[in-house]
């Protein structure tokens, strides 16, 4: 008889660390902290390098040193740098409990070998600008123009993060055949699940509008864990952006913007949260919070 290959846990998490803590002078351990908090198996982090200073909304390229290996080392994990300038990346790195493999084509994914089981890792973060949701509450970012209808921003994002996705697909080619596949990322746009006439009527969102980059993702066979486990958009909406502005300040929006996904033939998703700086906002408190984003994570099985 065919033998059956044991089930597998995994936790994983995707968190941008604005600008790798240098820009607000935060330390390597402080944002080891807040990922050991969770404890994941596999984390896509976003921005290990530091913002440029300017940094505009039409031009903002990462400079400096990474951290990648020093929040690797503080953490015991292996790690591999996403150094490549294109559409689809700003300073990212995947790391990981288990040993990776090299990088696809475009440096978007690597093969991780959990026990003998072939997973991959993905690990994006498109472009910010222009970002939707202020181009329709009409707060100023950058020289774009206010957009008034959901078809005006769908168009605006497919534009803007369409690029990014293209060649997301084209590296996600290589992982046929895996046990498991995760998407990490800083997306810098909400999800279709979350601009809903539901959402709209709680107050969260302006209007509905059924944004593509996720919609695009899930259309590939991925699960957004989070989603999974609280389908629930009102009664948890799980802003990631930001702790750094209060909810009501008319300069910014909060929303979800930072996702953990998954594919397998079988996957459970057990449990998922919130990592951030204080209840309820976040299902994991750590203090002193580190970055501008907070973190989401999902422990799964497959």
């Amino acid at each position: 008889m065919p033998s059956i290959a044991a089930a597998t846990e995994l936790t994983v998490m995707t968190f941008n660390i604005w600008g790798g803590g240098q820009n607000a002078g935060k330390s390597v351990d402080e944002t080891a902290a807040a990922i050991r908090a969770v404890s994941p198996d596999i984390v896509g982090v976003q921005e290990v390098k530091p913002e440029p200073d300017p940094c505009t909304a039409e031009s903002c390229v990462p400079t400096g040193p990474s951290i990648a290996k020093a929040l690797a080392e503080k953490l015991g994990y292996h790690y591999v740098e996403q150094d490549a300038g294109n559409p689809a990346l700003w300073a990212n790195a995947i790391l990981s409990r288990y040993p990776i493999g090299p990088l696809t084509p475009n440096k978007l994914g690597a093969p991780i070998d959990v026990d003998g089981r072939k997973v991959w890792a993905f690990n994006i973060h498109p472009t910010d600008y222009p970002y939707q949701p202020y181009q329709l509450l009409n707060i100023k970012y950058g020289a774009e123009p206010n957009l008034k209808t959901a078809d005006e921003a769908i168009a605006a994002a497919k534009a803007a993060r369409g690029p990014a996705l293209d060649l997301l697909e084209a590296d996600l080619k290589a992982a046929d055949g895996a046990d498991a596949v995760f998407l990490f990322g800083d997306f810098n746009e909400p999800s279709f699940h979350d601009w809903t006439k539901a959402a709209v009527k709680a107050g969260h969102q302006p209007l509905a509008v059924a944004f593509p980059t996720t919609a695009r993702v899930e259309a590939d066979g991925f699960v957004d864990l989070f989603r999974k486990v609280f389908p629930d958009e009102v009664a948890k909406p799980a802003f990631t952006w930001t702790p750094t502005s209060e909810p009501n300040d008319p300069s910014d929006h909060h929303d979800r913007i930072d996702f953990t996904f998954g594919r397998a033939k079988s996957l459970e998703v057990l449990k998922a949260g919130i990592v951030g700086e204080k209840a309820p906002q976040a299902d994991v408190v750590v203090t002193p919070w580190p970055s501008d984003h907070r973190s989401s994570f999902a422990r799964v099985k497959f």
